[in-house]
């Protein structure tokens, strides 16, 4: 895999700082345990508008990765659409990866 953002999530994975699904999420974004929020680019509208909403609601971060859903299951080893980092640390990094792939993209 050479894809940072990818290789970073599937580490976090491992080191079980992750949760993944939609109900899952939720709650830790409720529970305030949640740092950063990172949802697949085809997820359904209505999913995506719960997660927002939520997150917006506790003030935790959510981003829309440029990754499809399979692509993002294949790095975590399990099937899933929206995913939240739950360690400062990596939720820090992601997000710096991804801004930097967002500016890139906006300049091509």
């Amino acid at each position: 895999m050479n894809d940072k953002i990818l290789s970073l999530l599937g580490l976090c994975r491992r080191a079980g700082k992750v949760t993944i699904g939609n109900d899952a999420v939720i709650d830790m974004v409720t529970k305030q345990k949640a740092k950063l929020v990172i949802m697949a680019k085809d997820l359904s509208e209505n999913t995506a508008k719960k997660i927002l909403i939520n997150s917006h609601k506790n003030n935790v971060k959510a981003l829309a990765l440029n990754r499809t859903k399979d692509e993002l299951s294949a790095a975590l080893g399990k099937f899933c659409a929206v995913i939240s980092i739950n360690d400062g640390g990596f939720a820090n990094k992601l997000e710096t990866l991804i801004s930097e792939e967002n500016q890139q993209e906006a300049c091509i």
